[in-house]
């Protein structure tokens, strides 16, 4: 009878190990690349984290864990040939060889970028483009390309994965809907592998089958209590991070990136705690609400750092919040039938909630002194 709760534990408890693993953990890999076409000349511009690059070809000459502009410089040649060696743009069947017109720094939301800029002439003047992206795909399977095309005066959008690896874009490429999709797709993407978001939901999601008296945790009554404890928390955090998301992605509110991943970080440190120390129990859904905010500016990085017209952006930025929430979905509806029926037994009350909420405030509190004080302490 124990061998299920004991296999669910080892779940939980390797799932948690790995989730200590990097300091900026919500953020994935990505680059980003803006062509604007007009005639038969395409203008580039691509942005590739250096953290990628250093990885991929090594930037890092003198092995101190800091790169210098020096460092980069020295490095634009292997930088472009790496690049291109892993795009190519056609219109027509023919292709458009891209060449390099200048090497940038650029800071994003989550570090430096090397900025390539690039024209390509094409044979003739351009209709569609057919689009082959690899970068990265070799040695970082989880690596998206986020793709701004400008064609006949209308924005395109589309996202390169090892499965969509090849695109074709324009006057005859993927439609709105398509677009609308992937970024659907990416917004379920993201929240999954964004660890200190689902390590503070499921902070807020572990007493929701218990109940609190005199200060000791019993197991709750009915599923329908829970149900109700976890759809206040859900709806406190959707909307909270849907408000805040929204006004960074149309460029209302922009806050210094440290700050805001040190709060997410500190969140998730606050909400584990409280399992264990009880303070806000009974304000659960307040407390997803007012984090919940803070958490809406780490999800809206991707979305800026794209830099889409306000036409475009509205619906990635619709698409995405969905996929967001379907994400979220997804985990609350794996999360909670298991919690209730293990909710009696010492394996859920004592390891799962107790020990795993002192396993979540170890691991935030680790990416909160990486965050603040710029520290390496869990090896990436």
């Amino acid at each position: 009878m124990m061998s299920m709760p004991r296999g669910v534990l080892y779940f939980l408890l390797a799932l948690l190990c790995h989730f200590s693993t990097p300091a900026l953990a919500h953020k994935p890999s990505d680059s980003y690349l803006s062509l604007d076409a007009e005639d038969r000349l395409v203008s580039g511009r691509w942005d590739i984290a250096l953290r990628d690059l250093d990885m991929a070809i090594g930037l890092d000459a003198d092995g101190n864990g800091e790169l210098t502009w020096n460092e980069v410089r020295s490095k634009h040649g292997e930088i472009s040939a790496y690049a291109f060696s892993r795009l190519s743009l056609m219109s027509a069947d023919q292709a458009c060889t891209p060449k390099v017109a200048g090497h940038l720094i650029d800071n994003h939301t989550d570090g430096a970028y090397a900025v390539i800029r690039f024209t390509a002439e094409c044979n003739e003047a351009i209709e569609t483009l057919n689009i082959h992206y690899k970068l990265l795909f070799d040695i970082d399977p989880q690596h998206k390309g986020l793709l701004k095309l400008e064609l006949d005066g209308r924005t395109s959008t589309a996202i390169f994965t090892p499965e969509q690896a090849v695109q074709q874009l324009g006057t005859g490429g993927a439609g709105r809907f398509a677009q609308f999709i992937d970024y659907v797709k990416h917004g379920v993407w993201h929240i999954w592998i964004g660890f200190d978001h689902i390590l503070f939901l499921l902070s807020l999601l572990l007493p929701a089958v218990l109940v609190l008296r005199n200060q000791t945790w019993h197991s709750s009554q009915t599923f329908k209590s829970s149900l109700t404890d976890v759809l206040k928390i859900v709806t406190a955090f959707t909307v909270a991070h849907s408000i805040t998301l929204s006004a960074a992605s149309l460029g209302f509110v922009d806050l210094p990136s440290r700050w805001i991943e040190s709060v997410i970080a500190a969140s998730v440190v606050l909400a584990a705690l409280n399992n264990l120390f009880p303070v806000f129990h009974g304000k659960r859904w307040l407390a997803a609400f007012v984090f919940g905010l803070v958490h809406g500016f780490g999800f809206a990085s991707v979305l800026t750092d794209l830099g889409l017209p306000t036409t475009a952006l509205v619906a990635a930025l619709v698409g995405f919040n969905i996929g967001v929430e379907l994400g979220q979905l997804a985990i609350v509806a794996a999360f909670l039938p298991i919690a209730f029926v293990l909710r009696q037994t010492w394996v859920y009350q004592r390891l799962v909630f107790r020990a795993g909420s002192v396993l979540i405030a170890f691991v935030a509190f680790g990416w909160l002194v990486e965050r603040a004080f710029d520290v390496t302490i869990f090896a990436g």
